[in-house]
């Protein structure tokens, strides 16, 4: 039987798991899923993903890629495996892609939302992906601030120090401020990610959301290219992984 690669669309609730990638003894994304489609096809595979999601951050739109030599037909993969997997993580689509897809090579962007509550009390049904915040934050400050990241620059300064990747250039392809009553997201689309940029980057928009910097200060931050110059990191629940393009 042919080997078929398959490029798995995967939804989950980070909020239990330590993250995407398997680690001994933890709970992870990338351990769930490989031990069901391992149990469902009967022999031992792993599934690579295109974005290594911290600990509590969630996804809607994160990809996987897995080699399978089953006779199950690819249509019927997504709900096999699905109806397999715990509760809180789902395989939305299963596709057949060619020999050589890179999972992570190929991408051409990725979505990330940070949910921002800035009511007076907790929401509690969606407190475990939001950042409650209750404070007035200025979002035209914010958006000013915001734009001032768009485009291929060193984001070194909004990478963690364990960050450890030869270059720290990567295209912003847009950083958008939207407000809904006390709900405030931000979108960051680009062409690929340092380990915590996302958090970092809305733990500096939110300082200049409360008035503690001004937009102007991104210039410095970024010149920076140092860590200490940019803000405090933005909690993990307040983050979710849209989608990937290829």
């Amino acid at each position: 039987m042919a080997v078929r690669n398959i490029k798995l669309t995967i939804s989950y609730d980070g909020s239990e798991y330590h993250g995407w990638q398997i680690q001994p003894g933890r709970k992870t994304i990338q351990g769930a899923i490989s031990e069901t489609v391992q149990n469902l096809l009967g022999c031992e595979v792993q599934v690579f993903g295109a974005s290594r999601t911290d600990a509590g951050v969630s996804a809607l739109g994160q990809v996987g890629l897995v080699q399978i030599d089953s006779p199950i037909p690819t249509e019927n993969l997504a709900r096999a495996i699905t109806g397999r997997l715990p509760a809180d993580i789902a395989v939305t689509e299963a596709v057949e892609v060619p020999d050589g897809f890179d999972v992570i090579g190929a991408v051409k962007s990725k979505l990330y939302r940070y949910t921002i509550f800035t009511g007076r009390v907790r929401p509690v049904l969606q407190i475990r992906h939001c950042w409650h915040l209750p404070a007035k934050l200025d979002t035209g400050a914010m958006a000013e601030a915001a734009a001032m990241l768009v485009g291929k620059k060193d984001f070194k300064s909004f990478a963690s120090a364990a960050d450890r990747r030869e270059s720290s250039v990567r295209t912003i392809f847009r950083c958008e401020i939207t407000a809904d009553d006390d709900w405030i997201y931000v979108d960051v689309e680009g062409d690929g990610f340092l380990y915590n940029m996302v958090r970092n980057i809305v733990g500096t928009l939110v300082e200049v959301g409360i008035g503690r910097c001004n937009p102007e200060k991104i210039n410095q931050i970024l010149e920076a290219k140092n860590r200490t110059a940019a803000g405090p990191i933005a909690p993990a629940a307040g983050l979710c992984l849209m989608w990937i393009k290829y």
